[in-house]
């Protein structure tokens, strides 16, 4: 194909592409699938990134509920972006940008300005040449210097908002030599009430596919457990495709088996022969087996941790129980996570704190949940139950430390209550002037001095850290001498940002300002995740770091 003047894409970018769609319905797992199978074509020595599509005209996800869409997740570049993006991360190993996650409203956006900058010199823009060509830009750019780039189609075949992606991918499919090109589409395979697994939705969303010019090169079915022989056989047979091209991708106790489970089917070597990368590939005895080491390691201990948030859904706190889940696999412990929900706390929830070896206040936006996240807060200080506050967790822990260890009865953050007498938390003085909301926080990855001979040294093994941040407030200057006492000291700095913040009277009581758990990965666990659960089994206790300090 000839370059195309109005994007300026280059045909050449990127090696080999896989399409991963899903049908029937969504939340299938299709983030999970398309991650699993990068993991495995890692193990096999090829460099692997990914994108993700999301059909939303929102220009990132930043501005998103998390009750619709699960987390905000972060990138080191500050693209705030969807949470796949960071299962793509931690199974892959690597660190994307916000080039790696294409949306409506970035695309139409990126399109709209040109037009009005005259770049299509005169032409009528259209879905087709103009939004398409736009989106095969990008994937090719994002692709860019990899092996092999996979792309999730957010959303289900047959949506409106999915179409003009699946138009773009059909032209991707005549561009590019049919060996360079491979589509994944994960449907549902739901039991009949006597037992039976049902290929009958999977025929249709393969229809609906076909109908728009995609034909699945491989089909992967979400059922509870691994598809029968007959089953496998009827799909393929139904839908065309070779019933070595049919895998199961059933119901696993950690999403960290899944790549264990497809490469047991074969999925991997499946995938590699139809892109004539077998030959390219390391053989089988010397592949990379960190990633089954790492997820079967025996469990010697177990915990169970408190997490005190408002947002009574999983996802909205997934880097968060991930990053635990990173921490029980280097330290071999079974975390168990107790929900509390902030916002009934008071009233309901108190007990789980008795119950927990730990409590975990995580981020979040909003004054609702505000004051059980306070109240556990102060339970912790004053039960030296370990404590990890991150972020919104983080400023808590001070309003905490200011109401009641230093006798400010209304310390606030401005955030919250902008008519407090005490605001110890407020807004970021480049904030004064911003009115957008989306894209505008302090965001990305950015260094963290920390002090010698602080817990935070100890945490990290180093006096300085490089994590990611998403916040608008911070603790106010005015107050950082007053704060600073009754045990309370800042032991991480960015110029005059408190980033870090820990007691010496207590076990371990541990603030970021930060998102630690946006680096977390199950090879690269966070080191205030891990400090955490050293302290929750006895192993680390920060009241013996200052009586070393004393005593020297």
């Amino acid at each position: 194909m000839p370059k195309e003047p109005d994007t300026g894409y280059d045909p050449t970018l990127g090696r080999k592409f896989i399409f991963v769609t899903g049908g029937v319905m969504s939340g299938l797992g299709k983030g999970i699938t398309a991650a699993s199978t990068g993991r495995l074509l890692s193990n096999a020595g090829f460099d692997v990134t990914a994108v993700k599509i999301d059909p939303y005209l929102n220009v990132d996800a930043g501005t998103m509920n998390p009750y619709q869409h699960g987390e905000v997740y972060v990138l080191k570049d500050g693209g705030e972006v969807d949470l796949d993006l960071g299962n793509y991360e931690r199974f892959l190993g690597v660190d994307m940008t916000s080039d790696h996650n294409v949306t409506t409203g970035k695309t139409y956006q990126h399109v709209i300005e040109k037009e009005r900058a005259g770049d299509y010199l005169g032409k009528t823009v259209q879905i087709i040449p103009h939004i398409t060509d736009d989106i095969k830009r990008r994937i090719r750019e994002a692709a860019e210097g990899t092996d092999v780039c996979i792309v999730e189609v957010g959303g289900t075949v047959g949506d409106i908002e999915g179409m003009p992606y699946l138009e773009a991918l059909r032209q991707f499919s005549h561009e590019e030599d049919d060996g360079d090109i491979l589509f994944t589409h994960v449907t549902l395979v739901p039991y009949s009430k006597n037992g039976e697994q049902k290929t009958k939705p999977t025929q249709h969303s393969v229809k609906e596919l076909r109908s728009i010019g995609l034909q699945p090169d491989i089909l992967v079915g979400r059922c509870e457990d691994e598809l029968d022989p007959e089953t496998k056989e009827k799909i393929a047979l139904f839908c065309d495709v070779p019933t070595e091209a049919v895998f199961s991708n059933s119901d696993v106790e950690d999403v960290y088996h899944v790549p264990l489970m497809v490469e047991s089917e074969g999925l991997d070597e499946y995938v590699m022969e139809r892109l004539d990368l077998q030959s390219e590939a390391l053989p089988p005895t010397e592949r990379d087996n960190r990633w089954r080491e790492l997820v079967t390691r025996e469990r010697t201990e177990e915990v169970d941790i408190a997490l005190v948030g408002k947002y009574d859904l999983e996802d909205a706190y997934m880097s968060v129980h991930e990053a635990l889940k990173h921490a029980g696999i280097e330290r071999q412990t079974e975390v168990n996570v107790l929900w509390v929900d902030s916002d009934e706390m008071l009233d309901r929830h108190e007990h789980r704190l008795k119950e927990a070896d730990g409590v975990v206040v995580p981020g979040g936006f909003g004054s609702r949940g505000i004051e059980g996240k306070l109240k556990a807060t102060e339970y912790c200080r004053e039960n030296d139950v370990p404590f990890l506050g991150l972020c919104l967790g983080f400023q808590m822990a001070v309003v905490e430390h200011a109401r009641n260890v230093l006798g400010l009865e209304d310390a606030h953050s401005a955030e919250l209550d902008p008519d407090t007498d005490h605001p110890v938390i407020d807004i970021l003085p480049e904030q004064y002037e911003i009115e957008d909301m989306g894209g505008t926080m302090r965001l990305g990855a950015h260094d963290t001095q920390i002090a010698p001979g602080s817990l935070a040294e100890r945490v990290y093994g180093d006096t300085v850290c490089t994590e990611r941040h998403r916040h608008r407030y911070e603790v106010n200057p005015e107050y950082i001498e007053q704060l600073e006492q009754g045990a309370l000291a800042f032991s991480g700095t960015a110029g005059n940002r408190m980033e870090i913040l820990e007691r010496d009277d207590h076990p371990f009581f541990f603030g970021t300002q930060f998102h630690p758990e946006f680096r977390s990965r199950p090879d690269r666990a966070s080191p205030p995740f891990v400090g955490f659960l050293d302290a929750v089994g006895g192993e680390l206790d920060a009241r013996d770091l200052a009586d070393r300090e004393v005593q020297a």
